[in-house]
């Protein structure tokens, strides 16, 4: 039995590393969950002298301590005073230094989103004039590298913890009591505590690394702890960790006083009070997630965190269940199909309680259809959907098998021994009178005895095991429930990426917030004839600047001869330049991508004005001229 079932289990075990590797052996940086909207100075800005202090505007509010925003001036040193004021509506500031030399200054910011994610990122603005820099932004992501690998697993685990320990927990009290008894389902529940437990341990040493520095040296720094423990976050996982501490105790119950109680009516009132200190349990664990996470930000926190915390607990008692269920069919000696009936209403009720609360989650994180085909979180939730769709319909079949079981009578696993018509307890009782005359043959020999009791328990557990699976109902059982549980390992992966990923309304806010501060401004398109004076020298350069306004632009150049066809020159140098501020000239040297076609991107126009646009063009070695035209931009 065991080599039969053994390669099913180690395909489960290689999908469920493939699926964990594939979402967080990349290491790469969560997506922010708060967006930068607007700063002052704003993003490539040219001032003519230095402020008293950078303030930044985000999407939603940040945890933000001293140090989070760090202003280095052209030569990488730093000028702010490393104090952070919250000035109100999701705004944030740092006070800079006098006496701040004229040069690009860079700003850095390192912050904890609402729901717990780190959030990072940079940019620049200048003082008097742009100038060269030596500050490095290579890096700033938060959240990734090996440190964010790491966190991101242990995330996994945790989630796979919680469904093992509270799913296999509700799997014996409402389904299978007599089940406490069973050695592979107690170290199946065991197994998930001590994973819930080790991966809270090690997300809170992670914690101040992965939302910091990202750096593994950093993990075990007892100051970086100190200011985790400070954090919602921290509060939760020390609050999970009480919690736990609970749960063994209820584990202690479960696998002993109550597995060893014989009285009914003293064993009824044991399932009770388990039943109530048990819901309490996994409730508290499920909100220690929903306290740090999506539910805790946005809109109706109120409704959402309760909402969360049933979801979570509809998945335990679904997908933790069927593990359950699963250990039982092939490592248990045998099980009724009454408690596979009553898992099939528990999972039923699951399923409604996940449906409901999905719909109310999927509208809360989207917002709107596009969100759920235009971001990175509504089409994970689209793959999450298909997969539960899948999972439901694999689960509709085992429906049907626990059907037939129901129709057909309750029979024993022990039959009877085919060469032994007297049957197998006359057998045991031929047994016992050959054993004392074993015995008194040996000398009263009690090691002779004990073996033959070994035997006669491994010939009945050997019996027991054909004829459970001579079954076609229960193996066709086991099949279907195995692959419920292959499919619910993928399902529990992409959930444990949705919550680390920023969802669809955030997104859709943030592009919204981030439009409406930057000014309206429509594509620059200029026409300038030119004519070199050499042989063949007439032409027109045809300018378009995209989106004409301040911070980065597109440059496309098209050089045409008069009468319209592209013009093959060897070279083309555009300069900008505001002369009521005193900037400039800007030079901008395009590439040539096409027969008089020649770009430049991420061209930085500093602040508002009317600019003069200057087109430098060399039709040959010795003819060359410069034409140009002042436009309004930003």
């Amino acid at each position: 039995m065991r080599q039969a079932i053994a390669p099913r289990v180690r395909i489960l075990l290689l999908l469920l590393l493939a699926v964990a590797g594939a979402l967080f052996a990349q290491a790469t940086p969560v997506s922010a969950h708060a967006a930068l909207t607007g700063s002052d100075p704003q993003q490539g800005a040219v001032v003519d002298q230095a402020p008293s202090q950078v303030s930044l505007t985000f999407s939603e509010k940040v945890a933000m301590s001293d140090g989070s925003v760090r202003v280095l001036d052209p030569k990488g040193k730093q000028v702010d005073t490393g104090k952070t004021t919250d000035l109100g509506s999701n705004t944030y500031a740092v006070n800079l230094h006098e006496g701040l030399p004229d040069g690009t200054f860079t700003v850095t910011y390192q912050v904890v989103s609402a729901d717990s994610h780190p959030v990072s990122g940079a940019f620049t603005f200048s003082v008097g004039a742009p100038s060269k820099t030596t500050v490095s932004l290579s890096d700033q992501e938060a959240g990734g590298g090996v440190v964010g690998g790491l966190y991101g697993f242990a995330r996994y685990v945790a989630y796979a913890g919680f469904v093992l320990f509270v799913g296999g927990a509700a799997f014996v009290l409402a389904c299978w009591p007599r089940g406490a008894g069973v050695r592979p389902l107690q170290r199946l529940v065991v197994s998930g505590w001590l994973a819930l437990t080790a991966a809270t341990l090690a997300m809170l040493l992670l914690r101040g690394s992965y939302a910091g520095s990202g750096k593994v040296g950093d993990i075990f720094d007892l100051n970086l702890l100190s200011q985790v423990l400070q954090t919602k976050t921290g509060a939760a996982l020390v609050s999970r960790l009480l919690l736990l501490a609970a749960g063994a105790l209820f584990i202690a119950v479960l696998f002993g006083a109550f597995e060893k109680r014989e009285d009914e009516k003293e064993k009824q009132d044991l399932t009770f009070g388990l039943a109530i200190g048990g819901s309490v349990v996994a409730a508290g664990l499920a909100g220690t997630w929903a306290l740090a996470e999506h539910a805790s930000t946005g809109i109706q926190t109120g409704i959402a965190m309760p909402v969360d915390v049933l979801h979570l607990m509809a998945v335990a008692a679904w997908l933790g269940g069927l593990t359950a269920l699963l250990v039982a069919l092939y490592r248990a000696p045998s099980i009724e199909s009454s408690t596979v009936r009553r898992f099939s209403g528990v999972a039923f009720g699951s399923v409604a309680v996940l449906a409901a609360t999905g719909i109310y989650q999927s509208w809360r994180q989207l917002g709107s259809w596009t969100a759920l085909t235009g971001t990175s979180y509504g089409q994970l939730l689209l793959v999450k959907i298909g997969l539960v769709a899948v999972l439901v319909g694999v689960a509709w079949i085992s429906r049907r098998w626990t059907a037939r079981l129901t129709s057909a009578p309750e029979a024993p696993l022990e039959t009877e021994n085919p060469e032994d018509p007297a049957g197998p307890e006359d057998a045991e009782e031929r047994t016992d009178e050959k054993e004392p005359a074993a015995a008194h043959a040996g000398g009263g020999n009690s090691k002779r005895a004990a073996q033959l009791a070994r035997q006669r328990a491994a010939v009945a557990t050997a019996r027991e095991k054909r004829a459970r699976d001579a079954d076609p109902r229960r193996s066709g059982l086991r099949r279907s429930v195995l692959a419920e549980a292959g499919v619910a390992v993928v399902v529990l992966a992409v959930t444990t990426a949705l919550t680390s990923t920023e969802p669809g309304r955030t997104v859709e806010d943030a592009k919204a917030a981030t439009a409406a501060s930057q000014p309206e401004s429509a594509a620059l398109s200029l026409e300038m004839p030119f004519d070199t004076g050499g042989q063949d020298g007439k032409g027109v350069a045809r300018l378009e600047l995209d989106p004409a306004r301040v911070g980065g632009n597109d440059m496309h150049v098209y050089v045409e001869r008069p009468n319209g066809k592209a013009f093959d020159i060897p070279e083309v140098k555009v300069a900008l330049t505001l002369e009521a501020k005193d900037i400039g000239p800007l030079p901008v040297v395009p590439d040539r991508i096409a027969t008089g076609h020649w770009t430049a991107s991420g061209v930085q126009i500093p602040m508002t004005g009317s600019w003069n646009i200057a087109v430098t063009v060399r039709t040959s070695d010795i003819d060359q001229v410069t034409v140009d035209k002042n436009a309004q931009i930003g």
